[in-house]
């Protein structure tokens, strides 16, 4: 297993100098590639630094493994001399790797395939019940492997990188704490290994969006982000010169009990005005109920009410995202970050709610007078299939001639995939 320094980030093994030549500079070129392609080889030299010769090795290395490929045509048809033949990242229809994506909520989970751009080839939303953990995660495998059996045909999988709320220690593979879900201390990723007969990585999903704005976001993502997820469960992750901050036994980024200002919500701790008592869905969708405006505690039915028109859904979504805003005062005060990603439902599907949002944050804050420092995640509504396939995804950019394989397996059949039918 990798090392951690005492701020938790991975440290590698040390290799063989001639080794760890190799595999930095194919990680250069695959990260060139996927920030600059398509584009000619000699341009991935003078980006990256390398000689010619180092970076034509490179990709031939890299697309013995499937990662890139040639395209047709000329990088600049226009040019004098010998046509110059680009290189991108291999996202072709016939041959284009894919990561699998798996987000596992309170109320379902989201099945995701994703390319090696980030972007989303297939998803799937598998709503249930909480039936206690052993059967939830029986339930989740199972369709899980059902999902990737239905795979394009011709696109190898990676495999499989997992992501949920909680304190999830990524380098055992374990959830060390879910509240919500029950989970104590439980060796997920190797469950849903054995189940699906894949490789699987598992993270914080607030930590894996992070780690996906820096991969495939903005600039600014890789000076310095902090990034909030507000959903049944609320948390939080740091992320400094392109590195995702985990702490020891990588419990960094519970913000549940952060306090919002001007918040009297009364929580389980015995305090009041705690973050997540004030804002979470589950806080949300109650709220909702109690006061009539739909049937029965789920947050998209107040989505659906505030589209609809119905004036109390809007004002309670615009009372949260004001009380999200004074929390993320809170963080830019404290961290003063480039970026601040928030992930909230509602501000991911409507502009105006991101405004509150931003609003809130500046006039409380006393570093940022900036609001467009503050973003929803780049994915969009996709941002957890993107995010849990980002798990998997963010190794082998890092390492590529050690994560990726050199020929990528095809989706197992779906008797293979499930393991056994949770009863």
């Amino acid at each position: 297993m990798p090392r951690t320094d005492p701020g938790g980030s991975e440290r590698r093994p040390a290799r063989m100098t001639g080794d760890g030549r190799r595999d930095t500079n194919a990680a250069g070129v695959l990260r060139t590639v996927l920030d600059h392609g398509p584009v000619a080889r000699a341009e991935v030299a003078r980006l990256s630094g390398l000689s010619p010769a180092a970076v034509s090795r490179q990709c031939t290395d890299l697309a013995r493994r499937g990662l890139l490929r040639d395209l047709p045509g000329p990088a600049a048809p226009k040019a004098v001399g010998r046509p110059r033949i680009p290189v991108d990242l291999h996202t072709g229809e016939v041959g284009g790797p894919l990561a699998a994506g798996l987000h596992i909520g309170v109320p379902s989970s989201t099945f995701g395939l994703v390319d090696l751009r980030g972007r989303v080839v297939a998803r799937h939303t598998f709503p249930h019940r909480h039936t206690g953990p052993d059967r939830l995660i029986g339930q989740v495998a199972s369709a899980l492997g059902e999902f990737l059996a239905t795979a394009p045909a011709g696109r190898p999988l990676l495999g499989v990188g997992a992501v949920l709320g909680g304190w999830v220690e990524p380098g055992a593979g374990v959830v060390v704490r879910h509240d919500a879900l029950a989970l104590r201390h439980r060796p997920l990723a190797a469950e849903l290994s054995r189940a699906l007969g894949l490789p699987v990585r598992l993270d914080n999903h607030a930590r894996a969006i992070a780690q996906s704005e820096i991969l495939f976001g903005r600039p600014a993502a890789r000076r310095s982000l902090v990034h909030l997820f507000v959903g049944n469960v609320v948390d939080a992750a740091l992320g400094i010169a392109g590195v995702v901050h985990r702490g020891p036994r990588a419990g960094a980024g519970d913000v549940a009990h952060l306090p919002v200002p001007d918040s009297t919500a009364p929580c389980a701790c015995g305090r009041t005005g705690c973050l997540e008592a004030t804002a979470s869905d589950t806080v949300l969708a109650a709220t909702a109920v109690r006061h009539g405006i739909v049937p029965e505690p789920r947050p998209a039915l107040v989505l659906d009410a505030a589209a609809a028109g119905d004036p109390r859904a809007d004002r309670l979504l615009r009372a949260r995202a004001r009380a999200v805003g004074r929390a993320v005062a809170l963080l830019l005060d404290v961290l003063n970050p480039d970026l601040v990603v928030v992930t909230e439902q509602s501000s991911l599907l409507h502009d105006t709610y991101l405004t509150e949002i931003r609003t809130a944050a500046v006039g409380h804050s006393h570093v940022c007078d900036d609001p467009e420092r503050i973003v929803g995640p780049r994915a969009g509504p996709g941002v957890l299939p993107v995010a849990a396939g980002t798990v998997l995804l963010h190794p082998l950019f890092r390492d590529p001639l050690r994560a990726a394989p050199p020929a990528a397996r095809s989706a197992p059949e779906p008797s293979s995939t499930a393991g056994h039918r949770a009863p």
